[in-house]
């Protein structure tokens, strides 16, 4: 197939054609323009358009104003009909002479999708402005002389056609505006590689603001290569029907050298006819409804993650209100030790509610327990620890037995004695373990107990069945030691932290 020589077609072209840069200087100018101006191509490349034709009043403010329109929105601007003299040449006499124009102005892209020039194509219709004058004289009043046969009907249709061109051009600009500024995302994509000839505002955020307009899709959008949106657009071309897809996932690059990351869409694909019937293009409508999509799957791993919980925290209560009721000697002793305990659970879990239960900091676990004795009473010393929602359960019962036993019989029991607390993390193998020491000084005399009680059988048995871990139980007259040891859940530990 011969190469089409664009320079040749457009220094040919019929109407006058001209591109201008930023500084609305000439750029490049067709044969028509020059013939039209009086003017070589060499007297107008670099020269300034309101430089080589001044114009003061308000023609020109129209004009320029019509380029800023085209350099700042980036979409084209018609001015249907504006009187602008131009210079004489020298060889005339030089002076100016009055000419209509109406004037097409559209913007040219750069790679990166900016308005780098503007190609401005008039058209001379002095002759039919000249016409009204014979038709009405000037400034629309009668002509003294009979009009030229048919002149009237041919000024008529002529005004006739440009006050219609005035209301296309409006709603027209009416139209793109609402399409750039649509919620949703749309593209029309054209012929057989789907070339982007539109795109609004919100598809160019979807896809990282990248040059699209004259591209073809897979070279606009190459990481959609082996993702089935190709496929279906094919499929819609073929067949002419339309194709509907909801919380579809894709994988796009949102920015400049950045990894494609999933997003989630809801889009149809719309088939555009030719006059034919025949598909010819594509026009593509959606919403990105990632959060959506992001926040229903959040919502479902909450619900399933509270059911396993609730499971979970009904067999805790169970477990102490039978272990409570086995070791109280009459209901009242009961209710008081029961409630304790549940309100210790209980805040643990509003500790865990404030991060969504990812988990919780160790340390905000035991000073649940310490805080209200007072800070005198304590001293607690140790790095940061992310324990996960079910290690943070079990060491917060473990911590309120503890802090309870000490109230009643140990450290804290007394104005003299205090609580220490101090643990350490140590990375031996697969799984962090943590090693915490809970020491009681200054207290009564302690007795090691006859027998074993609720509370130690509780820290004992949670350690070794809720999580991985142990205690070693130290009943020294000077007062109680506890150690304890547990190996931390990696997963778990990374969601706390984070």
């Amino acid at each position: 197939m011969p190469q089409i020589d664009f320079r040749t077609l457009f220094e040919n072209l019929p109407s006058p054609h001209v591109v201008l840069d930023r500084g609305f200087r000439f750029v490049e100018a067709n044969l028509a323009y020059q013939a039209v101006t009086e003017r070589s191509r060499e007297e107008l490349l670099g020269r300034g358009m309101f430089e080589l034709f001044p114009n003061e009043g308000p023609s020109g403010r129209q004009l320029r104003e019509s380029f800023e329109r085209v350099f700042a929105t980036g979409q084209p601007d018609t001015l249907a009909l504006i009187p602008y003299a131009i210079p004489l040449p020298r060889s005339l006499g030089g002076g100016f002479e009055m000419r209509y124009w109406s004037a097409v102005h559209t913007p040219l892209f750069d790679e990166a999708g900016e308005v780098a020039f503007l190609l401005q194509n008039t058209v001379d219709v002095t002759d039919i402005q000249r016409l009204k004058d014979m038709a009405y004289g000037p400034g629309g009043e009668p002509a003294p002389q009979p009009p030229v046969e048919g002149a009237t009907q041919l000024l008529q249709r002529a005004q006739e056609l440009q006050e219609t061109n005035l209301v296309l051009v409006e709603e027209t600009n009416q139209l793109r505006n609402l399409f750039m500024q649509a919620p949703s995302f749309m593209a029309v994509l054209l012929g057989p590689d789907y070339t982007f000839r539109l795109v609004n505002n919100a598809y160019q955020q979807l896809v990282g603001h990248r040059p699209l307009i004259g591209r073809p899709l897979m070279e606009a959008v190459p990481e959609l290569h082996g993702q089935p949106f190709p496929d279906i657009l094919a499929e819609v071309m073929r067949t002419g029907q339309a194709y509907i897809g909801a919380a579809a996932s894709v994988m796009l690059q949102r920015a400049p050298d950045a990894a494609a990351e999933e997003r989630f869409v809801d889009f149809i694909f719309q088939p555009i006819f030719d006059a034919r019937g025949a598909p010819w293009g594509v026009f593509v409508e959606g919403s990105d409804v990632t959060d959506r999509i992001r926040a229903e799957e959040q919502q479902k791993l909450l619900l399933d993650e509270l059911n396993h919980r609730v499971k979970n925290t009904l067999a805790t209560v169970q477990s102490i209100a039978a272990q409570t009721l086995r070791t109280s000697a009459d209901p009242e002793a009961f209710k008081a030790a029961f409630e304790a305990r549940l309100m210790a659970l209980s805040a643990t879990h509003d500790l865990l509610t404030q991060s969504v239960w990812r988990g919780a900091d160790l340390n905000d676990v035991i000073m649940l327990e310490l805080r209200p004795h007072g800070s005198d009473r304590y001293t607690v010393r140790g790095p940061s620890v992310a324990l996960s929602p079910a290690e943070a359960l079990t060491l917060g019962l473990v911590f309120h037995e503890l802090a309870t036993n000490a109230a009643k019989y140990g450290a804290l029991s007394s104005q003299e004695g205090c609580v220490r607390v101090s643990w350490s993390l140590h990375d031996d193998g697969a799984r962090p373990r943590l090693e915490l020491s809970w020491t009681e000084e200054g207290g009564p005399t302690v007795t090691p107990p006859q027998r074993q009680g609720f509370g130690s059988r509780l820290i004992e048995r949670s350690l070794k069945g809720d999580i991985d871990g142990q205690a070693d139980l130290d009943f020294a007259p000077q007062g109680l030691r506890c150690r304890l040891s547990v190996r931390l859940r990696v997963q778990d530990a990374a969601e706390a932290a984070a």
